[in-house]
């Protein structure tokens, strides 16, 4: 295994190349602590809201979410949604996917464990609610495209190592060697 020392030069340091172009950045020593509410802000959005569809008086359905929504706001995928909510068994897979996706996803972002494959599908997520509530009159972001873009900044920046399960489950050893070791995999799920 190959170590490196830490200076104060190299440490919050980070670097990334896609498609030839290469940006760095040097991070505050209090972004951990953004980075940690950002993840702690998701989880409890998505807890409360899969929370909330659980326990009304009347059971959830995405069934005219699905029909009605994007046939009304000019979205290019209007006949995706029109499709996905005009079939019964679509709308069923919808029902427990939304209800239980984002229960699930505020848990794991809440405890910090596997939290990245947790803010992998909570981007998802974002992205249909964006299409699905489609709105450019005041430009193409809007608030779903950016949660989708804090759910992607918690993946990348590992947020479930800070003060999260996910560096417990990351270290846990099993026949001498820690999970990642044996199942380097799990990397993309973690962290």
């Amino acid at each position: 295994m190959t170590t490196r020392t830490l200076t104060p030069e190299t440490s919050n340091t980070f670097t990334s190349t896609i498609g030839g172009y290469t940006v760095r950045g040097r991070a505050h020593s209090l972004s951990a602590w953004f980075v940690l509410s950002l993840r702690l802000m998701m989880g409890w959005a998505f807890a409360y809201s899969g929370l909330t569809k659980l326990l009304a008086a009347e059971p959830f359905s995405a069934g005219g979410y699905l029909t009605h929504v994007a046939a009304a706001n000019g979205n290019p995928l209007a006949g995706t949604f029109a499709w996905m909510g005009s079939t019964p068994w679509f709308v069923e897979f919808a029902n427990v996917a939304v209800l239980w996706g984002e229960l699930f996803i505020g848990l794991g972002l809440l405890v910090g464990a596997f939290v990245r494959l947790a803010a992998f599908f909570g981007a998802f997520m974002m992205l249909m609610f964006y299409f699905g509530n489609w709105s450019i009159e005041h430009g193409v972001i809007n608030g779903d495209f950016a949660y989708m873009l804090v759910f992607l900044a918690v993946a990348a920046f590992g947020a479930g190592r800070i003060l999260g399960l996910d560096t417990y489950i990351e270290n846990y050893e099993v026949g001498g060697r820690t999970l990642v070791e044996r199942y380097p995999a799990l990397e993309y799920v973690l962290g």
